[in-house]
């Protein structure tokens, strides 16, 4: 039986986390099969403890009872309407039951016991702590985790490799070249900080408007072709679900008096063969073909109902608003000024991390901050945090090149927020927290009016952290030599402390070279920010201070290999 989105993601969790889920999932279920007339098995209370603690806080769970055709009655309860499918709630409750089933019996091996993503993450030692999401904020905070899951479909190997079987790379590539040419010799000034891959996007945003994907608003009759009008919802199949079409639209003929089906297909792959929706489907499709190109992009989804994609430029240092239903590119107030939405929170969903990015589409932020009572914004600052914290953690270990060479070289500018893997063909890599091990209440700040940027601790926190990890074992090698150079600086009480730790051993550092590691397998290079005095504590401790014109790198770490 093929699993649907939300029980497959159900799936991901620990054994002894989904076992309990699963019995919840089921007891609603067959609740509803046994006792079909009784309304109080139909109400789930959003509030009840027993939801609130096995349920909510269990990726995949939630929308487990969505696809069972549950929906969010106000802010308290969630029900199962009597209009929805029995069917399909059936459909996913044995579903979770095979897999129940086959863990119970030890068909799949357990998985290590460990704590779900939780929302939110506990405050750092002297923040206020974030409440615990209350009822109205399980909606939201399902939102947020379906998407920052779902994203992490793109990075597949070989879905990017059908989505660049799809395209007309190489026609993409030449045509990007030539209106490279064309921007610079029209204007070399006002179009220096164009790139070869800012064209590129270009070309694939018209490419995919053009010729690739449509727009559906009423599919035609399949049988006379005549025009269609919106009908009653119908059940997926099992066939649709497996695609992520949880809704299927009735495009109805009322001369025919047949039903059209319209599935809402939410995965990429299945969207590379109908090339058909509306900006779910474009958005959700054309990030895929941007990371099938090797462009940083993520999703953005916007609370006011419409998706678009954001694309980093290399070149101009920044990321790129980009709306293929559009063919739209850096035009951010397109949505607010343009079509006069009433903006209240846009996020931004990659591999990496979710990002608020809200402002960056409005002119008018005093508007868009009175709309935004949803959540509570403390809430969504430690949810969004927790999310981010749960991603998987960069590790370094030795390329191929590096094998070969017995050395791994690796610099970290901050002004151009990049990692540069010197050693490795000089592969370089944005973002600062791409390569991060862990990190804990620190962010990235750049002074606009100082034309400054750090790393600090986020305000209102006593104590920041942040750690890079280097694994030689897979490589089969281990540290010969150990050089490192971390830049640091501290105003008035403000503290950093520097540790490298190998094994149980943790040694402290400002600058210097380690020979009494030789012979370790793996390194972790940690900091600790803490200290400062008055409401700007935060900024009294401060990692990789530099100009924002500087190009020299702000930490190096260059370990020289030997066999092991």
């Amino acid at each position: 039986m093929a699993l649907s989105p939300a029980v497959s993601t159900l799936t991901e969790n620990p054994t002894e986390v989904f076992l309990d889920a699963a019995k919840l999932l089921l007891t609603y279920a067959d609740n509803i099969i046994r006792f079909p007339r009784e309304e109080k098995y139909r109400s789930i209370r959003i509030g009840n403890p027993t939801f609130s603690t096995k349920l909510l806080p269990v990726r995949g769970a939630v929308e487990c009872l969505f696809e069972m055709g549950f929906e969010e009655v106000g802010e308290t309860h969630l029900v199962f309407p009597q209009s929805a499918s029995v069917d399909q709630l059936k459909l996913i409750r044995e579903s979770i039951a095979a897999e129940r089933d086959l863990r119970m019996s030890g068909g799949r091996p357990v998985q290590p016991a460990a704590p779900p993503v939780e929302a939110p993450t506990p405050a750092p030692e002297g923040a206020a702590a974030a409440p615990s999401p209350p009822s109205a904020h399980m909606s939201f905070f399902v939102t947020l985790q379906s998407n920052f899951q779902h994203v992490m479909q793109y990075e597949s190997a070989e879905l990017q490799l059908k989505a660049r079987t799809a395209m007309p790379h190489q026609q993409l590539s030449s045509a990007a070249q030539t209106k490279l040419t064309e921007l610079k010799e029209a204007d070399p000034g006002e179009n220096a900080k164009v790139g070869l891959e800012d064209c590129l996007l270009l070309e694939l945003l018209r490419w995919f408007k053009q010729d690739f994907f449509s727009w559906v608003d009423r599919l035609p009759c399949s049988r006379c072709g005549g025009p269609t009008t919106h009908g009653q919802a119908l059940s997926p199949t099992a066939e649709e679900l497996r695609w992520g079409a949880q809704r299927v639209e009735n495009h109805y003929c009322q001369s025919c008096q047949l039903s059209t089906r319209f599935p809402r297909y939410n995965h990429p792959e299945k969207l590379l063969e109908t090339r058909r929706g509306r900006c779910g489907e474009w958005a959700n499709c054309f990030t895929l073909c941007c990371r099938a190109l090797g462009l940083e992009a993520r999703y953005v989804w916007d609370s006011t109902d419409h998706v678009w994609t954001e694309v980093y430029s290399e070149s101009q240092r920044r990321w790129l608003h980009c709306d293929s239903c559009e063919n739209a590119c850096d035009k951010p107030l397109l949505y607010e000024v343009g079509w006069g939405k009433k903006l209240a929170y846009v996020l931004a969903f990659s591999k990496d991390q979710v990002v608020d990015v809200t402002w960056r589409y409005s002119c008018k932020h005093p508007e868009v901050l009175s709309r935004r009572t949803r959540v509570q914004e403390a809430w969504l600052l430690h949810t969004i945090n927790g999310l981010n914290a749960a991603a998987e953690a960069f590790v370094f270990t030795p390329t191929e090149e590096e094998k070969k060479s017995r050395l791994l070289h690796v610099r970290y500018c901050a002004a151009q927020d990049q990692y540069c893997r010197v050693s490795s063909s000089s592969e370089t890599l944005l973002n600062w927290e791409r390569c991060v091990w862990t990190r804990e209440s620190v962010f990235r700040k750049e002074e606009k009016d100082w034309k400054m940027v750090y790393i600090a601790r986020t305000e209102g926190s006593s104590v920041g952290r942040i750690s890079w990890k280097f694994d030689f074992a897979p490589a089969g090698l281990k540290v010969d030599s150990v050089s490192i150079m971390a830049s640091s600086q501290t105003f008035h009480s403000g503290r950093v402390c520097w540790s490298l730790r190998s094994g149980p051993v943790t040694t402290e550092f400002s600058l210097q070279s380690f020979p009494s590691l030789s012979g370790s397998s793996e390194l972790i290079v940690a900091a600790e920010l803490s200290g400062g005095e008055g409401s700007c504590s935060w900024q009294h401790s401060q990692l990789f201070r530099q100009a924002l014109k500087e190009q020299e790198p702000s930490f190096e770490v260059i370990i020289h290999l030997q066999d092991a």
